[in-house]
């Protein structure tokens, strides 16, 4: 099962970390008890070629139209290289805003209107960077056949923010298959299950860290 082989390698190259009891604090403010960092797997030749691969699959699979592949700056920019190469089709990325120099450019490499595009991202927490990206490349005049990350928290308002503007998206791996290996590898306690789902269901709302 790929999303289990997936979540095991991010736990064994520490691109992922659970704490339920020692939650760690996000940009937002929202206190998580996960924290993930997939650039690791960057380092970890053999768990590459496994993200790299299965993101090759799952493109193919979900997105089999697909002419180009775009990664989000910057975390998205050397898998989607690594998965253009292995499709042999073309690639660029897209920042997070204009340059300020130069040609300004926001979206890097070419894109055609009219070709068939999908995303590559590394992570999608709500989806909010990710959707900048799709609305870029719209904008661009290319189709946005849809967005491929290697992990999901499988937060609600992922669903809704990607819903609201008609486009899917799929992982590699999930918060789920994340939560079920780490505790078959004894990364976590059966009593940490219930603080990890409930996290899950509202991450606003703090009273996960009683339960």
């Amino acid at each position: 099962m790929i999303e289990k082989e997936i979540a095991k390698s991010l736990l064994d190259v520490k691109a992922v970390f659970l704490r339920p009891n020692e939650p760690f604090t996000w940009a937002s403010g929202i206190k998580s008890p996960i924290y993930c960092d997939n650039r690791l797997v960057l380092s970890f030749p053999e768990k590459r070629d496994l993200v790299k691969n299965g993101l090759v699959d799952l493109i193919k699979k979900a997105y089999p139209e697909v002419e180009v592949i775009m990664g989000t700056a910057t975390a998205g920019i050397p898998m989607a290289a690594l998965t253009a190469d292995v499709m042999g089709i073309p690639m660029g990325y897209v920042r997070s805003s204009n340059k300020t120099h130069g040609k300004e450019n926001k979206i890097e490499g070419r894109v055609l209107p009219g070709q068939k595009v999908v995303v590559v991202e590394d992570l999608i927490s709500t989806g909010g960077s990710c959707i900048g990206v799709v609305e870029a490349l719209r904008e661009a005049g290319a189709v946005v056949l849809g967005v491929a990350a290697i992990f999901s928290y499988q937060l609600q308002d992922a669903v809704n923010n990607f819903g609201s503007i008609d486009c899917p998206f799929v992982t590699l791996s999930n918060y789920d298959a994340l939560i079920e290996t780490a505790l078959e590898l004894d990364y976590i306690k059966a009593e940490d299950l219930e603080k990890l789902k409930a996290w899950k269901q509202d991450p606003k709302d703090e009273s996960w860290m009683t339960k």
